[in-house]
């Protein structure tokens, strides 16, 4: 179900160029919802299709799944929708590509690779470096939203955002999905196979304050 790729490998030290988004997207001036490990990206695609007032851009680590996704979407003609290969930390760390964050609404951790060796905690995608950039630079009143089937990985992402003063936590239970980037709450395949095995799904939504 899961394919390792070491995040902290110096291959991904060298980072792609990022289109500004009028080049990504038809009407760059739509709400951005950026997904960070969107694998195949399907849950994307079925997003994009059914809410054409966002725009939905998904960072993957593995080179050849975004290279698929890349190709299914212009062979459909989705101009809503944008794949990014690489480490998403250092992409959105580096300065050439500091509007992504600055014009995103909303992102999702969906189902993270849960390294559970403790050793291997390090190369989870959500550490305290990488919530500190998404603090100083999202827009007041963006979301995160986390999704796991791992209640200790769910327990470490919710204590290191939590820790972030400018996040505050959101009743999940109660939120609005209609106004939000998932207008028809559609599942990953990840979270599709942890339901039909009536398995616990953990989430929660931070806003910055």
């Amino acid at each position: 179900m899961r394919q390792h790729v070491n995040p902290l490998s110096i291959n991904f030290n060298q980072i792609e160029r990022i289109p500004p988004l009028i080049e990504m997207f038809d009407d760059p001036r739509l709400n951005l919802h950026l997904d960070i490990g969107c694998a195949a990206g399907q849950s994307l695609f079925n997003l994009a299709l059914v809410n054409t007032s966002w725009n939905y851009l998904g960072i993957e680590i593995r080179e050849k799944l975004v290279k698929t996704a890349k190709l299914k979407a212009r062979e459909r003609e989705i101009n809503n929708l944008y794949f990014v290969f690489g480490n998403a930390y250092n992409i959105l760390n580096d300065v050439q590509n500091k509007f992504i964050i600055k014009n995103v609404k909303s992102i999702s951790f969906n189902f993270p690779d849960p390294w559970f060796k403790k050793r291997h905690y390090k190369r989870r995608v959500v550490q305290p470096e990488f919530i500190n950039i998404l603090s100083n630079s999202l827009q007041k009143g963006s979301l995160i939203f986390i999704k796991t089937d791992v209640k200790d990985l769910f327990d470490y992402m919710d204590c290191t955002i939590s820790s972030n003063l400018n996040f505050k936590k959101i009743d999940a239970k109660n939120f609005n999905y209609s106004q939000s980037f998932n207008p028809c709450e559609v599942k990953t395949n990840r979270e599709k196979y942890v339901i039909v095995n009536q398995l616990e799904v953990y989430k929660r939504i931070y806003m910055k304050i």
